[in-house]
């Protein structure tokens, strides 16, 4: 039976952790708009090519907030997490007032920030690679480096004090991981977290620091044009957490993919000039992404000629769409070279993700740092080996065991 006249269950389970799932290729050539059962047992529509992806993702109408009563539900225990919660709904998700949330938060992720950033993110990620060879190998390069380097840089920007950062890290964790905590450990976390943050925000209206809190604070309430103290509250929570686990896997993921086949780490140690491209390719290659962007169409759309109702839930796999070959040459081949790369990891259109410059350079950053400190870092299994987390949004391997 071909794809086209069966229902999937998605996610699409893939055999390696490292590869896509046979089925995309297949989707993308023969059935490009395909239903799907979602892990909650609801229907949705899944767009697997890059020309749709984008302009499902563009389309300014087409929200992420999937409160309406005929949305599909994406998992059976959707009340839990920060995301389908009632803190999700205060930062507005469309619109001019979103587009004002976007531009007060956004200056804080300019490329002119993210430069002046460079030196701390990499002494960061020195002390975190001294502390793993010190332990002695093999080491896990997720938990040594991948996990803690993005709540440290965030915990900067948010001039959260270095001494609390192993709490956040565990807060990330419990807002993220739906399956790995039970509902009691997520509200505890949750509280604690919220707390922490309200104390934090009446430390910097106190005393102010250079940092994006206070810098939201001065900007004024509501009235100035600024935010008010719940959605200053959430937009410090959101960040961490949304800027967290995405870039921690995506670290794992990218050195595992230059290691996996040696040759690529060897060009890049006598190359360093292709770093920057060769993080975008990582983005592009990325077949362990996670569950893709939901959207809920709020009319009627037509899309690679089938005509999606108005109610119809979207899942975009920004992944397949990067493996099109009618975007990209050799689409199935990671060439570090790559340029132009207009990859979709980070979505597009209005809603394309704000922290894009600031994952970029930490993923920059961690390969500097990782060549000019471990040239001889492989992996230390084979990287059939290597295991996809499960039940999380957002892909990423179990480890990342290395030797150096």
């Amino acid at each position: 039976m071909s794809v086209n006249e069966q229902v999937l269950n998605y996610p699409i389970p893939s055999d390696a952790a490292l590869e896509p799932p046979a089925e995309w290729a297949e989707l993308r050539g023969t059935c490009p708009v395909a239903h799907v059962t979602l892990p909650s047992g609801d229907q949705a529509t899944l767009l697997t090519r890059y020309q749709d992806v984008k302009q499902v993702l563009a389309d300014p109408r087409f929200t992420r907030l999937l409160n309406a009563p005929d949305a599909a539900r994406l998992s059976a225990t959707e009340d839990g997490g920060l995301f389908s919660s009632d803190l999700a709904a205060i930062i507005p998700d469309s619109g001019e007032e979103h587009q004002h949330w976007r531009r007060l938060v956004g200056r804080w992720f300019t490329a002119k920030r993210m430069t002046a950033l460079r030196p701390v993110m990499a002494r960061m990620a020195e002390d975190l690679i001294d502390d793993m060879v010190e332990r002695g190998a093999p080491g896990d390069l997720k938990a040594s480096l991948g996990f803690p380097l993005p709540v440290y840089v965030i915990c900067d920007m948010l001039g959260v004090p270095a001494a609390d950062r192993d709490r956040f890290s565990y807060w990330s964790d419990a807002l993220l991981n739906l399956t790995r905590y039970g509902k009691a450990e997520i509200d505890a976390a949750l509280a604690e977290f919220f707390q922490y943050m309200s104390d934090h925000l009446a430390a910097k209206r106190a005393e102010p620091g250079d940092d994006l809190l206070s810098e939201l604070i001065a900007a004024g309430g509501p009235e100035d044009g600024g935010l008010d103290d719940m959605q200053l509250l959430v937009t410090g929570m959101s960040l961490l957490v949304a800027g967290h686990e995405t870039t921690a896997n995506m670290i794992g993921k990218m050195v595992s993919m230059l290691l996996a086949d040696r040759t690529r780490w060897e060009r890049l140690l006598a190359d360093p000039s292709l770093i920057r491209a060769t993080v975008e390719e990582a983005l592009r290659f990325d077949a362990n992404a996670g569950f893709g962007l939901p959207r809920y169409l709020t009319e009627e759309i037509e899309v690679s000629g089938t005509v999606l109702p108005k109610g119809t839930t979207v899942i975009c796999s920004m992944a397949a769409a990067n493996r099109d070959e009618s975007a990209f040459d050799a689409a199935a081949e990671m060439d570090l070279s790559r340029s132009p790369n207009p990859h979709l990891a980070f979505g597009a259109g209005a809603h394309s993700c704000l922290g894009q410059a600031l994952a970029r350079t930490e993923l920059q950053v961690v390969l500097e740092v990782l060549l000019r400190k471990l040239p001889t870092l492989e992996l230390a299994v084979p990287a059939e080996e290597l295991e996809r987390v499960e039940g999380l949004a957002v892909g990423g391997l179990r480890t990342v065991p290395v030797r150096w």
